[in-house]
C-alpha cells in the first residue's frame, strides 16, 4: 500500500501538480494517463524515489519491494540472459550464487551452506530459473537466447528481459512506464494475463488503450494541475470524466443565468421605491452566489488530415517472391502480396520475422535478396519510420525549416499555421528538431507528410511514441483517409478501428486475412492472440440464442417478456447503487486530502478505511459488471419479435 500525501511537483513556474491525496492500495492496478507533459513519468519517478517532490510526501510501509521498470536502465552485456532475470529476485539470486561459489570451493564452510540452504528453500529458489525462463518466453525472448551473452539481443529484446528481471522478483508494488513499448501483440497478451493474476498493488504508464482496458482496475489521471482517481477501466473512466465534465459546465451555466437575472432584476429596479428592498435583497443574494471557474485541461489532441494529391490506380502495389536474411537468420520467405487502392492493410506478427524489413523494402530503405515489388500507375508514398528518429538529428535544423523545406514555395504564415495544428506554436517552431522529444519528432513527421499529399500511406509503429489524445485523432483521420494505408502495429486498438485486411508474418511465409481484426481473430482461434474472439463467439451465440427465441411457444414468449419489462428497474436500481459507492468513495478521498489526516487519524481508523475503500472499490466494479449485462441483455430482447 503506497499513501501520497499533499504532493506537489513543479519546475519553476510551471506546476505539473499539486495538493495530490491518495491511496494506492494492494490487488488494484492503476492505469497511469495524461497528455505528454503533464507530468506521468514525473509522477511515477517520485513513487520510486527517483525524482524528489516539491512538496507532500509519499509513504512505503517499511520492508515493501518495489518492482520498477526503467527505460534507461544500465544494461552488462556480457551477462547470460538467463542471470539477468534471476536478478529480479536479488535475495535468493544472492544466496543461490553464494551457493554454488562456496560448494565448489577449497574447503566449504557447513554453517554457511545450511544457512544459504535455509534462504534457497524458503523461497523457492530451486524454481527460480524455471519461473525466469517462463516470463522470459512468455514475454517473446526466445528459448534459444536465454543461456547466450545479453549482447546477441537486440535492444527491444533486452528491454523485455528488464521487464523479466522486474516481474521475477515478484514485488509488493510494481511501477512499470510503457511495459508494452517494443512488445510484439502476443507479448502484450501474455503481460495483460500476468498482470490480470498479480495480487500486488500496480502502477503502469501505457499509452495503448485495449492494454489498459484489460488490465486496469483504476485510472490515475494526471490533469488540472492534479492527479484523480477514477474507478474502472479506461474506457470507463473516460465516460467518467467526460460526465463530471459535463455536469460541472450545467451548473455553472445555471448559476450564470441566475447571477444575470438577479443583476438584471436589480438593474431594473434599483431605483424604484416600490421595488428598492427587493433590489436590495437580490444583491444580497448576489454575493452568495460563486461560479466556479474550470481550469484548462492540460490535454490537446493534434489535427491530423491526410489529403491526396491525386488518386492513385486501382492497382497499388505488386510484391513478387521476397526474400530476405541478414546472415544466418531468414526473416522474410517468398512473400507474394497484391495491394488495391483503398485498402487499409495491418501487417501483423511476432517481433524479428521482418515486418519492418518488408516496409523497408517496399519504400526502398533496403534491398531484397530476392524477389521484387513494384509500385502501381500515379502512387505517391509517405513513408513513416519506426526509426525516424535518424531524419531529426541536425542541431542546426530548426523545426520550421524541416517542415518549409517540405514546401519551400510556401510563406511563413502557412507553414506556422501547419505546426499549430500540430501543436507547435510560438517559440517552439525555432526549436532544434534534435531536441524533440519522441512524440513531437512523430508530431513533426506526421506534419511535412500532411503537406506532401501522399495516395498511400505506408507506417511503422506510428502510435509509439503518440499520447492517447494523439493515438485517437491519429485514427479519426486515417479513417477519414481516402487513399491507401499499409501499416504495422502492436497496439490492437489502433489495428482494429483501421484494419480492413490484415498480413500476419510468420516464420514460415505469409498469412493473409481478408476482413477486419476481429474477423481475424475468430478465423484464427480465440487463443492465438488473446481472449477477445471468445467474447466474440460467446455473443454471437447469444445472438443466435435470441433468434431463436422468435420460434418459441407462447409461454416462453411470456417469459422474455416479462424479463424486459423488469429489466430496466433492476438497471436504474444498479445505477442507483454505483452512484451511492461512489459517493462515499468520494466522502473518504476528501478525507484522505484534509491536513495532516494520516498524522491525526488512529491507526485503526486509516485500516478500516482502507478495508472499506477496497470493498467498495470491488463493489463497484461487480455492480458495474451487473449493469453492462444487464443493457447488454435489453439490447438483445430489443431485437426480439416478442
Amino acid at each position: 500500500m503506497l499513501q501520497i500525501s499533499s504532493l506537489e511537483k513543479g519546475f519553476g513556474p510551471q506546476v505539473l501538480f499539486d495538493d495530490v491525496t491518495l491511496q494506492l492500495n494492494p490487488g488494484h492496478r492503476y492505469g497511469l494517463v495524461g497528455a505528454n507533459g503533464a507530468g506521468k513519468t514525473t509522477f511515477l519517478k517520485i513513487l520510486t524515489g527517483d525524482e524528489p517532490a516539491s512538496g507532500g510526501e509519499v509513504i512505503v510501509p517499511k520492508g515493501t519491494r518495489l518492482g520498477v521498470l526503467r527505460q534507461d536502465r544500465f544494461m552488462n552485456d556480457s551477462q547470460v540472459v538467463i542471470d539477468v532475470a534471476m536478478m529480479g529476485d536479488e535475495r535468493v539470486y544472492s544466496a543461490l550464487t553464494e551457493h554454488e561459489r562456496i560448494s565448489h570451493g577449497g574447503s566449504p564452510d557447513p554453517m554457511r551452506l545450511a544457512q544459504l540452504e535455509e534462504v534457497i528453500v524458503a523461497h523457492d529458489g530451486y524454481t527460480l530459473e524455471s519461473r525466469a525462463a517462463a516470463i522470459l518466453v512468455g514475454l517473446g525472448v526466445p528459448p534459444e537466447s536465454l543461456k547466450q551473452p545479453l549482447s546477441t539481443l537486440s535492444g527491444g529484446f533486452k528491454l523485455r528481459v528488464l521487464l523479466g528481471q522486474v516481474l521475477v522478483g515478484a514485488p509488493e508494488v510494481l511501477l512499470l512506464d510503457e511495459p508494452t513499448n517494443h512488445l510484439d501483440i502476443l507479448s502484450i497478451a501474455w503481460l495483460e494475463g500476468f498482470l490480470r493474476n498479480y495480487d500486488g498493488c500496480a502502477v503502469v504508464i501505457s499509452h495503448d488503450h485495449l492494454f489498459l482496458d484489460k488490465v486496469a482496475t483504476d485510472i490515475l489521471d494526471v490533469d488540472y494541475q492534479t492527479v484523480t482517481s477514477y474507478v474502472g477501466n479506461y474506457q470507463r473512466f473516460v465516460e467518467q470524466k467526460a460526465l463530471i465534465r459535463t455536469q460541472k459546465e450545467a451548473e455553472i451555466a445555471r448559476a450564470e443565468k441566475l447571477l444575470a437575472e438577479k443583476k438584471a432584476f436589480v438593474e431594473r429596479f434599483r431605483a424604484k421605491a416600490t421595488k428598492a428592498r427587493q433590489a436590495q435583497s437580490r444583491v444580497k443574494q448576489i454575493e452568495k452566489i460563486e461560479v466556479e471557474e474550470l481550469p484548462q485541461t492540460s490535454r490537446r489532441a493534434p489535427l491530423f488530415a491526410f489529403e491526396q494529391i491525386r488518386p492513385s490506380g486501382r492497382d497499388v502495389l505488386s510484391v513478387e517472391g521476397i526474400s530476405k536474411a541478414y546472415g544466418d537468420k531468414q526473416v522474410l520467405r517468398g512473400v507474394n502480396l497484391n495491394v488495391r487502392r483503398g485498402e487499409r492493410i495491418a501487417v501483423i506478427g511476432a517481433n524479428g520475422l521482418g515486418k519492418s524489413t518488408l516496409l523497408k523494402i517496399l519504400v526502398g530503405a533496403l534491398d531484397a535478396d530476392v524477389g521484387r515489388s513494384e509500385w502501381g500507375h500515379e502512387v505517391k508514398v509517405g513513408y513513416f519510420a519506426q526509426d525516424h528518429k535518424e531524419l531529426l538529428t541536425d542541431p542546426k535544423l530548426s523545426v520550421l525549416d524541416f517542415v518549409w523545406n517540405t514546401c519551400p514555395q510556401e510563406g511563413t504564415a502557412f507553414v506556422r499555421g501547419r505546426l499549430g495544428r500540430m501543436l507547435f506554436s510560438g517559440e517552439e517552431v525555432e526549436k532544434s528538431v534534435a531536441a524533440l522529444s519522441g512524440g513531437e519528432g512523430a508530431r513533426l513527421i506526421f506534419c511535412a507528410m500532411m503537406i506532401d499529399k501522399p495516395n498511400v500511406l505506408v507506417l511503422d509503429e506510428p502510435t509509439n511514441h503518440l499520447d492517447l489524445e494523439a493515438i485517437e485523432a491519429l485514427v479519426d483521420a486515417l479513417v477519414k483517409f481516402e487513399g491507401t494505408l499499409l501499416f504495422v502495429s502492436h497496439d490492437r486498438w489502433f489495428v482494429s478501428k483501421l484494419a480492413t485486411r490484415v498480413i500476419e508474418v510468420t516464420k514460415d511465409g505469409i498469412n493473409d486475412h481478408p476482413g477486419t481484426f476481429q474477423e481475424y481473430l475468430d478465423r484464427a482461434g480465440a487463443d492465438h492472440l488473446d481472449a477477445s474472439a471468445v467474447a466474440l463467439r460467446a455473443k454471437e451465440e447469444r445472438k443466435d440464442d435470441a433468434a431463436s427465441a422468435n420460434k418459441l411457444d407462447w409461454e416462453t414468449r411470456k417469459r422474455l417478456q416479462n424479463r424486459k419489462k423488469a429489466l430496466p428497474k433492476k438497471r436504474d436500481e444498479l445505477l442507483e447503487a454505483i452512484s451511492d459507492q461512489e459517493r462515499r468513495l468520494a466522502e473518504i478521498q476528501a478525507a484522505y486530502a484534509e491536513t495532516d489526516f494520516f498524522t491525526k487519524t488512529p491507526q485503526d481508523q486509516l485500516s478500516a478505511l482502507a478495508a472499506e475503500e477496497q470493498a467498495i472499490q470491488v463493489a463497484v466494479t461487480d455492480l458495474t459488471n451487473q449493469w453492462e449485462q444487464i443493457e447488454e441483455e435489453l439490447l438483445e430482447l430489443e431485437q426480439l419479435e416478442i
